[in-house]
C-alpha cells in the first residue's frame, strides 16, 4: 500500500509527501515492535525480489539481461535524488537489486552485511518504488502494472 500510495503521488505531480498521510505512516511505524519492523523490512525486501523477478523474466524474453538493462537506469535515477539515496547507500540499493534480479533472496543477501540501518530504510522504500514505477513504465499496461502483479501474487496464496 505504501508504494502503491507514493506512486500515485508522483504520477499525480505531487512533489511531496501529503502530510496527513506522512503522519498516519509516522504513527503507525512509530506503533511497531521490533518484529513488525523486521516485517516491514522484509516484505520491502520481498517486494524488490518480485519486480525483479519479474523483470528478469520479461528481459530474458527479450533475450536480454536485467543487470545489463535495468540496473545501470535505476542507479542513474538514484543519483539524481541525492535527498533520498544519499552516495552512501547507493552501492547497497545496486547491490540489492542485483541480488534480487540473480534470483538470490534480498534478505539473505543483506543479512551478510549486519542488519539494516536507519539511515537506509527511506532509499530502501524508495528503490521499491523506483522498481514498480520502472516496471509500469516499461510493461505499457498503465500505471498500477506492478501494484496488480502483487495483488495477483496475494490473490493466489492459501
Amino acid at each position: 500500500m505504501v508504494i502503491d500510495s507514493r506512486l500515485k503521488s508522483v504520477y499525480d505531480g505531487k512533489s511531496g509527501t501529503d502530510p496527513e498521510h506522512q503522519r498516519m505512516v509516522e504513527q503507525l511505524t512509530a506503533s511497531f515492535g521490533p518484529e513488525e519492523a523486521e516485517a516491514l523490512v522484509e516484505g520491502a525486501c520481498t517486494l524488490v525480489y518480485m519486480y525483479m523477478n519479474w523483470l528478469r523474466q520479461a528481459f530474458e524474453r527479450q533475450e536480454e539481461d536485467v543487470i545489463e538493462h535495468a540496473i545501470p537506469s535505476l542507479v542513474a535515477t538514484m543519483r539524481m535524488m541525492p535527498r533520498t539515496f544519499s552516495p552512501e547507500v547507493i552501492p547497497t540499493m545496486a547491490g540489492l537489486l542485483i541480488a534480487a534480479g540473480t534470483g538470490l533472496s534480498p534478505n539473505l543477501w543483506r543479512a551478510q552485511y549486519g542488519p539494516w540501518t536507519k539511515e537506509e530504510m527511506n532509499p530502501l522504500e524508495a528503490t521499491a518504488v523506483l522498481l514498480a514505477e520502472y516496471i509500469n513504465r516499461i510493461s505499457g499496461n498503465g500505471k498500477d502494472f506492478a501494484t496488480k502483479l502483487v495483488t495477483d501474487v496475494l490473490s493466489q496464496l492459501d
